[in-house]
C-alpha cells in the first residue's frame, strides 16, 4: 500500500518555523526530501516554513536530525531547529532525559532542558567550537577570514567569517534597523568568494552585552531568527573586542542567550509548538 499522508508538527524558535516530521521509522526516502522540502515550505501554497526538520533513530546520539532549507538544500545544522527537535522528542515521549544529545552533520550536540512537569520551557545548546580556517567555512584564499575586506559591487564591507558546522559572515553596521538586507544579502550569499553560499549576519552593538542582529540565511532569506547566526555574532564580536563574551543577541523574532568561554558557545532560548497537522502527500513526492 502506497503511504499517502503523514503527520507533522509545526514549530518555531523564535519565529524561525519550521515542518518537523519523526522519520524514525524510514518512510521518507532519502531521494524526496529535498523536493519534499521545496514543496512543503511554500508559503500560501502548503504548510509553509523556513525549513523541514526530520528526526531519525542514531547508533551515536539520543537522536538524530536533519535540516532542509526551503529550497531544498540540506543544512548542516540549525540552532533554533535543533531546540524544536529537543522539546519534540521530550514533550511526547522520544527522550525522557532533560539532558540529550543529538546527531547532527556538524557533529553531536549536547542539549539541557528546562522543564515544567511535561512541557519545555527553554532549551540550552552547547554549539560546539568556533572554526575560521577558510578551507573549513568554506571561504577561498588561504588563513583566516578575520576582519577583511569583502567588495560588493562599489560597497566595501568588513566581514568576518566562521564555520560553527554551517557558514557565517558576520558584518557589524551601524543602523541594522534601516540596514538594506534584502539587497546585501543575497548578493553575499552567492559572492564568489563562498564555494558552497554562506549565511549572513548584519549587526549592531547596542552595548558590550546587547547586540542586534538581522540574519539572511543560506537557501532560505531574511529570517526572523538564526540560532548559528547569533552564536556567529558574538564570536565575531568578541574576537574583534566590540563585545562581551555574553551577551543578549535580539533578533527579528525574540532574543537569544549566548555564552562563548573556552572556545565554546553555549546558545539558551525558547522553541514552540504551533499546531500538528496531516499532510496528503500526493503530488507531493
Amino acid at each position: 500500500m502506497v503511504m499517502v499522508e503523514l503527520v507533522f508538527w509545526k514549530m518555531h524558535g523564535l519565529g524561525n518555523d519550521y515542518i518537523l516530521i519523526d522519520n524514525r521509522d524510514g518512510r521518507l526516502r532519502d531521494e524526496v526530501l529535498s523536493p519534499l522540502a521545496q514543496n512543503l515550505c511554500r508559503r500560501r501554497f502548503s504548510v509553509g516554513a523556513d525549513g523541514l526538520l526530520l528526526i531519525y533513530n542514531s547508533a551515536i546520539a539520543d537522536v538524530k536530525m536533519r535540516i532542509f532549507n526551503a529550497d531544498g538544500s540540506e543544512a548542516e545544522m540549525c540552532g533554533n531547529g535543533i531546540r524544536c527537535v529537543a522539546k519534540y522528542c521530550y514533550e511526547n515521549g522520544v527522550v525522557s532525559k532533560s539532558e540529550m544529545s543529538v546527531e547532527t552533520l556538524a557533529g553531536i550536540k549536547t542539549l539541557w532542558l528546562d522543564v515544567d512537569g511535561t512541557k519545555v520551557k527553554a532549551i540550552t545548546v552547547d554549539m560546539g567550537g568556533p572554526t575560521f580556517k577558510r578551507e573549513s567555512i568554506p571561504v577561498f584564499g588561504e588563513g583566516e577570514f578575520i576582519n577583511e575586506e569583502l567588495r560588493v559591487n562599489d560597497k566595501a564591507f568588513r566581514a568576518t567569517c566562521l564555520s560553527l558546522g554551517n557558514p557565517h559572515c558576520v558584518i557589524f553596521v551601524e543602523d541594522v534597523k534601516n540596514f538594506p538586507v534584502e539587497y546585501y544579502g543575497p548578493r553575499i550569499e552567492n559572492h564568489p568568494l563562498f564555494p558552497k553560499r554562506i549565511n549572513v549576519e548584519f549587526v549592531q552593538v547596542i552595548k558590550r552585552n546587547l547586540l542586534r542582529v538581522r540574519v539572511w540565511e543560506r537557501g532560505v532569506g531574511e529570517t526572523l531568527a538564526c540560532g548559528t547566526g547569533a552564536c556567529a555574532s558574538v564570536i565575531a564580536g568578541s574576537i574583534l573586542s566590540r563585545t562581551d563574551r555574553e551577551c543578549t543577541v535580539q533578533l527579528l523574532g525574540g532574543e537569544l542567550k549566548i555564552r562563548y568561554e573556552d572556545n565554546r558557545v553555549f546558545m539558551s532560548g525558547p522553541a514552540e509548538t504551533v499546531y500538528k497537522g496531516v499532510i496528503d502527500l500526493e503530488g507531493l513526492i
